[in-house]
């Protein structure tokens, strides 16, 4: 084994990660470029630095998880930390008020990763606690986790997102939301596409477009077809996301049209790829021929939310 690199991030940094908003451009592109550094050195078995070394994060999940918590376990303890699991039922189901938790955990540990309901919750249980690092695992608002990772994954394919079309096609979730406030700040061209009634919210929309910087911009959309023209990627999520389960069949009428399949795909660039967050509902969101095509890159997301979650714990460290 070679002796360690020393991966460093120049610019300042928030002492929280709650969304993609909580960086501004530069801190942005410092995560990813440290992500990339990180994934290197990973691949060739050379030592890096570990911030974490001697300190503790606590896990905090409301909802279920493969990747996240996962990954956030594997990257707390490569940068040489240790990972606290509290059950879900006695730190945010209720015992207490979740700003009690938060003051609890900061005598204790160094940081905390939320993933819960409510974007409300995570930013009570931060300003409860300005002593612990807390990134943002998932809320029903905002997944900025993942969208480090999108962005990382399509910079590996691309270089950079500058002047790149990007086209969410689905609902107007937390995923479109955190992919259009990252992607925009990076240059990308995003339209989001979603029937009416499902679309981002307005204010969201216009906040997003005030972020964007070097010739990023968005666009709402309800037509799929249009959209995808020319599109470099094109994402798709699941129809109905955890909490929305009684909505399914209601919602599988409404998104129909919105399916990625082959078809919906020729539509774009040649060349464009494929993206998903994953966990998908083969056969609703997107077919099998399409998920599995040599233009998919969703495993490659899926890789980088390590290296992207490893970046932000060292940048928060």
């Amino acid at each position: 084994m070679q002796s360690a690199a020393q991966p460093k991030v120049e610019v300042p940094t928030p002492t929280r990660f709650l969304s993609i908003r909580d960086f501004d451009g530069s801190q942005l592109e410092a995560c990813l470029r440290l992500a990339a550094e990180l994934k290197h050195v990973r691949a060739a078995n050379v030592r890096h630095a570990r911030p974490l070394k001697g300190k503790h994060i606590a896990l905090l999940f409301d909802k279920p998880s493969l990747r996240t918590r996962s990954t956030f376990q594997i990257a707390v303890r490569e940068l040489g930390g240790d990972v606290i699991e509290p059950p879900q039922d006695v730190v945010l189901g209720g015992r207490e008020t979740i700003e009690d938790v938060a003051r609890n955990l900061e005598r204790w540990v160094h940081g905390a990763v939320v993933r819960t309901f409510a974007q409300a919750r995570v930013e009570a249980f931060a300003d409860a606690a300005p002593g612990l690092r807390v990134v943002n695992a998932l809320t029903n608002e905002e997944h900025p986790c993942q969208a480090l990772a999108d962005c990382l994954t399509m910079i590996e394919r691309w270089g950079s997102l500058r002047g790149r079309t990007v086209v969410y096609v689905g609902d107007g979730n937390n995923v479109a939301l955190s992919l259009a406030q990252a992607a925009t700040m990076l240059g990308a061209r995003v339209r989001v596409a979603s029937p009416a009634g499902y679309e981002l919210d307005p204010a969201a929309v216009a906040a997003i477009a005030r972020g964007a910087r070097l010739g990023g911009a968005i666009e709402i959309a309800n037509d799929p077809v249009a959209a995808v023209r020319g599109a470099d990627a094109i994402y798709t999520d699941v129809w109905a996301s955890m909490g929305q389960e009684s909505e399914t069949e209601h919602r599988q009428a409404i998104f129909a049209p919105y399916q990625v399949n082959r078809e919906l795909m020729s539509h774009g660039a040649a060349g464009a790829i494929f993206m998903h967050c994953l966990p998908a509902h083969r056969g609703d969101e997107v077919t099998n021929e399409v998920i599995d095509s040599a233009a998919s890159v969703v495993f490659d997301q899926s890789e980088n939310r390590l290296h992207t979650q490893k970046a932000l714990l060292a940048m928060l460290a």
